[in-house]
């Protein structure tokens, strides 16, 4: 008897590992590459659909360190608070390296995405 709900449980284990991995190939996650040159980005605004996004900045010579910071328009990219931490790069890129954020999912609507260490005007990405 333990022989068979033990085999049951281990079933049972794979078929919901299974699914969950189904899922996931489901959302997939996407690519939006930037790059930076000194005092801008090189892409100056984008339009992509709904989905799950991980940002990688280059930093083309643009400052010692560059980062990224996503904003919903409408709020004040000045305060922290209002910032989509997601989309920071997990490590400051340094001088001619390539930095990947965390996934970052992005709905309909408008997003300013801007850079304070390498002062950059503020880009529009666009959702629709």
């Amino acid at each position: 008897m333990k022989k068979v709900v033990s085999i049951l449980v281990i079933v049972l284990a794979f078929t919901f590992n299974s699914n969950a991995q189904d899922k996931m190939m489901n959302k997939a996650v996407k690519t939006i590459a930037l790059e930076q040159t000194k005092g801008e980005f090189t892409e100056k605004g984008l339009t992509v659909s709904p989905g799950t996004y991980v940002f990688e900045i280059s930093n083309n010579h643009a400052a010692e360190k560059v980062g990224l910071v996503l904003v919903k328009k409408g709020d004040d990219p000045s305060k922290p608070e209002n910032h989509i931490k997601t989309a920071y790069v997990t490590t400051a890129v340094a001088d001619g390296k390539t930095e990947k954020s965390n996934p970052t999912t992005l709905t309909t609507g408008e997003y300013l995405y801007f850079c304070p260490l390498n002062p950059t005007p503020q880009y529009t990405l666009t959702v629709e």
